[in-house]
């Protein structure tokens, strides 16, 4: 069988059988592959589509907002928004190791809020572990809203995803 024909079919069958995502992946993406992010809240995963929507890199085990159910409506109700934004910039110097800024609230969002009469928050971000955590990672849920990653994974996104990438986060 031809290499071109296994680099196709290989992450497919990976694929299929659950098995693209470990945190083991072996074969290489350039920032050039990446078109879109897409974030499921559920299955607590971020994956790296190409522009077919195809996954080229699916990160396993993110961490969210410590109320990850439902959308983020309200500044401080520690949920992570659900929608369609961009990565608008990155932060070097953050205190989560690196940071990927998201574009929310997009309108919906802030007109939502204020007909509340609330704030809908803000400064929401895909980003490493906390810079003061010497080792490891935090357990469980503990964002006020954003998706937290190993700082290896951070790091990998860091490279891979360039300001303008369109992120969808749902359910």
């Amino acid at each position: 069988m031809s290499r071109s024909v296994l680099t196709i079919i290989l992450p497919l069958a990976l694929l299929l059988q659950g098995q693209v995502g470990s945190r083991a992946e072996t074969w290489a993406i350039s920032a050039e592959d990446v078109s879109s992010v897409r974030v499921e809240k559920a299955a607590r995963r971020l994956l790296l589509l190409d522009e077919n929507g195809r996954p080229l890199r699916i990160i396993n085990g993110i961490q969210l907002g410590g109320d990850p159910v439902g959308a983020k409506h309200f500044e401080g109700d520690e949920r992570t928004p659900e929608g369609r934004y961009v990565i608008d910039y990155a932060n070097p110097s953050s205190s989560y190791h690196l940071s990927l800024h998201i574009s929310y609230p997009a309108p919906r969002d802030r007109a939502f809020a204020e007909s509340l009469g609330a704030s809908p928050g803000g400064q929401i971000f895909i980003h490493g572990q906390p810079n003061s955590l010497e080792s490891g990672r935090m357990v469980g849920d503990w964002t006020d809203g954003c998706i937290a990653l190993s700082n290896q994974e951070i790091e990998e996104l860091w490279e891979l995803v360039p300001d303008g990438t369109p992120i969808e986060i749902v359910n």
